[in-house]
């Protein structure tokens, strides 16, 4: 969160072909004050966060006046209903994601550990053979063999087989080369050959460089398991461009891989991975040649992973160049640690632009779609790249799908989907042309329509009653809501009411703000009583949401630091790098708040910090203030 004083600067955008991340200098601080944390948090399916919809979102490529002109445009806190703080101190100022080590998150995985990058090696196999065996098969390859077959495993040799010769022919001593080979190098076959009189065994990629691209679909042993989990670390990067790089390397599709959470961009990021029947060996190959992404901690396991399985998330962040005194710090800080903050939806739910993506929702609720396609394609106020506003300017013009289409050099964009469906299947099928946009990504517009909604009862609610439970209020009793009664209410705190997420299968508060939900939707051409939707997918069942969140191992301290380029947070990577922690002078001439705490999924790390410092997280409000110091 930036402030008058701060100046921010473009990040770097990293390679991916070069080293990995020791190169700490493109870790500069932000050109834009980007306030973005929720990707962070992985939720269900229904909530889980992805891309912004918009194909224009910022990429941090525009230059500051251009971002800020932009913003003008954008929304505030006040625009999508977060209203209200629960604590009495007074708020401060401070910068967040300066640099992107500022914001650490580790995955709290379903057992309820941590999740950390510690350990590189690569994991001995359970051999298929008795245990007698197992010597005698590690000692049928010599080294030299060993190093010639993995080079042929990665087509690093001019010849395409390696011949080793059997001296003790015999079944026995073949068989146990043939498994050997095949054990220790997925992807190779073996043959038995005759050569004057001398026999061999041949090593060879059964389907040339396919044979690479899908080992999986050789030579796996029985009793390992069929995915290969592996913590996978990453810096400014989010959790699908990773996924991408490394199905480029390897040559998968991206849906071989699964996962619990969705990380952010502009973070260090750690969490688990799985991909179907690739070995760790040839995980643990990338980390020679991917930059700003680390793999470790392999094993294998006979399940992928799913959204929503983690049990949340562990956040380390920096504050820098605060404004409140250690007294202020402590308050604000206790203040969390003791009530928690309003569990809103953080601003990156909505989008960046001057068409919030709950209005693209709302249409699509409302059963309108050529309201979609024009609060999709039509031109906007605010800079935003050239091709998309001369994308949206021929759309204007000539409402011709393939003329526009031709504007966008990205074809992958929401944009250029809905552009190419509207190409495919005509003008009078949008809900088929609407279609061609990623699943998530179309159900992201209604969730984000039900977040405003969430989030402008809840306010309504804390300003009714505060920070009590009250007669009509929600609880869950397992999965099912209950409406308190006033001697109920009695016996219960701010801490066990929910509120629900519009939809045809939840209750709603029978006190007044109850009836807010039927109001607000009722002003937005909805009808509360009828949530299904002619299209399955845009069905709302609804869901229900704390109020309130108190997060745990809340610990903090003020630290002072002299150079601004220094991290200031000590990472896995530097860990294992056995590189020195940060040393922190006294005297220090600025000073940081860094905090640890930890969330349940879906809850926002930035609507914690918003309650610590009390200023609006939105990135207009944040680019203004930073444009106020400019001017």
């Amino acid at each position: 969160m930036a402030e008058a004083e701060s100046i921010p600067v473009s990040a770097l955008h990293a390679g991916e072909k070069r080293g990995c991340p020791e190169n700490k200098e493109d870790d500069t601080p932000s050109k834009k004050p980007r306030v973005e944390s929720d990707r962070e948090n992985g939720g269900p399916p229904n909530q889980a966060e992805e891309e912004e919809p918009e194909g224009e979102a910022s990429d941090g490529e525009e230059d500051g006046e251009t971002f800020a002109d932009m913003m003008k445009h954008g929304l505030t806190e006040v625009d999508v209903g977060i209203l209200k703080y629960v604590s009495d101190h007074k708020g401060f100022s401070g910068i967040l994601k300066e640099r992107y080590s500022d914001f650490v998150v580790h995955e709290i995985n379903k057992t309820g550990k941590t999740v950390h990058l510690d350990d590189l090696s690569i994991p001995a196999d359970v051999e298929e053979a008795p245990v007698v065996a197992q010597p005698q098969e590690c000692d049928v390859l010599t080294d030299e063999q060993k190093q010639q077959l993995g080079e042929l495993q990665l087509f690093k040799n001019k010849e395409d087989s390696v011949s080793i010769e059997v001296m003790e022919d015999t079944k026995e001593k073949r068989t146990l080369v043939h498994k050997a080979i095949k054990t220790q190098f997925p992807g190779l076959e073996t043959k038995t050959e005759d050569k004057d009189g001398r026999k061999f065994i041949v090593a060879y990629h059964a389907a040339g460089k396919k044979a690479l691209a899908a080992p999986r679909k050789h030579f796996w042993p029985k009793n390992r398991g069929s995915f290969c989990h592996f913590v996978l670390y990453k810096e400014n990067k989010d959790t699908m461009d990773a996924i991408n790089v490394l199905s480029k390397f390897l040559r998968l599709r991206p849906n071989m891989f699964s996962y619990m959470g969705t990380k952010d961009k502009r973070a260090i990021t750690v969490q688990e991975i799985a991909v179907l029947k690739i070995t760790a060996e040839r995980l643990a190959h990338l980390n020679k040649c991917l930059m700003n992404l680390k793999l470790g901690n392999f094993c294998y396991k006979n399940h992928p992973l799913k959204l929503g399985e983690l049990q949340g998330n562990h956040f380390t962040v920096v504050l820098r160049n605060i404004s409140g005194t250690d007294e202020q710090v402590h308050q604000a800080m206790t203040s969390l640690r003791q009530t928690g903050f309003i569990n809103y939806y953080g601003m990156q739910r909505f989008g960046t632009t001057a068409v919030p993506t709950q209005q693209v929702g709302r249409a699509i609720l409302k059963n309108d779609w050529n309201e979609v396609v024009d609060l999709i394609l039509k031109p906007r106020p605010g800079a935003e790249k050239e091709y998309l506003v001369r994308c949206r300017e021929e759309w204007a013009k000539s409402q011709d799908p393939e003329a526009a289409l031709k504007k966008l050099p990205n074809k992958r964009c929401v944009e250029g989907q809905l552009l190419r469906g509207l190409s495919m299947h005509g003008k009078k099928s949008i809900v088929t042309a609407f279609s061609l946009i990623p699943r998530n990504n179309r159900l992201m517009y209604i969730h984000s329509y039900q977040s405003v909604v969430w989030n402008t009862m809840v306010s309504r609610r804390i300003e009714a009653f505060g920070l009590k439970a009250v007669e009509g209020d929600l609880v869950l009793r397992g999965t099912t809501a209950h409406v308190l009664s006033a001697e109920e209410a009695e016996n219960h705190s701010i801490h066990d009411i929910v509120m629900p997420l519009p939809g045809y299968d939840v209750i709603y508060p029978s006190h007044h703000v109850g009836k807010g939900y039927r109001e607000m939707l009722s002003a937005d051409g909805l009808d509360i009583d009828n949530m299904r939707h002619k299209v399955k997918d845009y069905s709302l069942a609804g869901a229900y949401r704390r109020i309130i969140i108190r997060p745990s191992d809340v610990s903090w301290e003020v630290i002072h630091y002299d150079d601004p380029r220094i991290s200031l947070v000590h990472n896995d990577f530097e860990k294992l790098e056995n590189k020195p922690a940060p040393v922190f002078n006294k005297e220090g001439k600025y000073r940081a708040l860094r905090m640890e705490f930890s969330l349940p999924p879906s809850s926002y790390a930035t609507m914690a910090i918003r309650e610590v410092l009390k200023l609006d997280t939105s990135i207009k409000k944040q680019t203004q203030l930073n444009t106020t110091w400019f001017n």
